[in-house]
């Protein structure tokens, strides 16, 4: 077993673009693997990000370069604000601590989808009603676990950690950033410890960093071939999945990707500049 740290945040271009990264990850290690998401905390405010020279502007062009390559979907249109992440944060948190991991990665899933796919603010409250029904949990109870003072407490250790790397980490700082206190881990980033061994996998990396990191902390880990089905792709997921994700579990371009998926009858659901299938 390995247990797996995934520091992000909802708001994060980068931890959007590797998604595909991650559904890899799982499909090849599978239960072996045990995953807690914790939160980075990008933005207080809306004014932390227009105080550092983020502009609508600038997050569209970087959006539009995301969605070149690596290619997963995301609407083009020029939002109104740079939206604050620490509300959708809190929100994965309150879910994590009170409905567990997988609540968690499902809301965290559909709040990236809502902020990058479909051009809404994750810091409104219809956006995060939006996402919290997509994932199957209902408003009242996130509301009250949002509430709980526990969560607030779980929030501030997520940011406390996130601001203090592993050491390790630090020798590549080009994949951390700065703040007042030091460094923080940058998204996404990985703490794998397994026994004795640990090893870190800061930002934004390719597969061969991920299975570098791995063979090294558990070379005992079985390892699964690359996907052949993406029908089979689909099913094991369990949630509509984006072109470049089912091409990077499958290892084949996105073009092939769709060729198959088209072959086997899946759907296609536009969506920003791609689409989600299902099967």
């Amino acid at each position: 077993m390995v247990s797996v740290t995934h520091f992000t945040d909802p708001g994060c271009p980068f931890a959007y673009s590797s998604e595909p990264q991650l559904w890899r990850l799982k499909w090849r290690y599978g239960p072996q693997l045990d995953w807690t998401t914790r939160m980075v905390g990008l933005a207080d405010s809306r004014e932390d990000y227009s105080d550092k020279g983020f502009t609508p502007e600038l997050i569209l062009g970087s959006y539009k370069t995301f969605a070149e390559d690596p290619g997963m979907p995301f609407d083009l249109s020029l939002r109104s604000a740079v939206a604050a992440t620490l509300p959708a944060c809190r929100e994965v948190v309150a879910a994590r601590e009170h409905g567990g991991q997988a609540v968690a990665e499902a809301l965290l899933r559909q709040l990236r989808l809502q902020g990058m796919a479909h051009g809404l603010l994750i810091d409104e409250l219809h956006t995060l009603r939006e996402a919290s029904h997509a994932a199957g949990i209902d408003s009242a109870d996130l509301d009250a676990w949002a509430a709980d003072p526990s969560t607030e407490e779980a929030l501030k250790a997520d940011l406390k950690a996130a601001r203090h790397p592993a050491e390790a980490a630090i020798q590549l700082s080009n994949k951390l950033a700065r703040w007042d206190g030091g460094w923080r881990y940058t998204c996404p980033s990985l703490v794998l410890e397994s026994g004795e061994r640990t090893a870190v996998a800061p930002g934004f990396l390719p597969a061969l960093a991920y299975d570098v990191a791995f063979a090294n902390v558990a070379p005992g880990l079985e390892r699964a071939d690359a996907a052949t089905d993406p029908l089979e792709v689909l099913a094991w997921a369990g949630t509509p999945l984006a072109t470049l994700e089912i091409a990077t579990v499958m290892e084949i371009s996105r073009d092939e990707a769709r060729a198959k998926l088209i072959e086997a009858g899946a759907t296609e659901q536009p969506l920003g500049t791609d689409a989600l299938w299902t099967a």
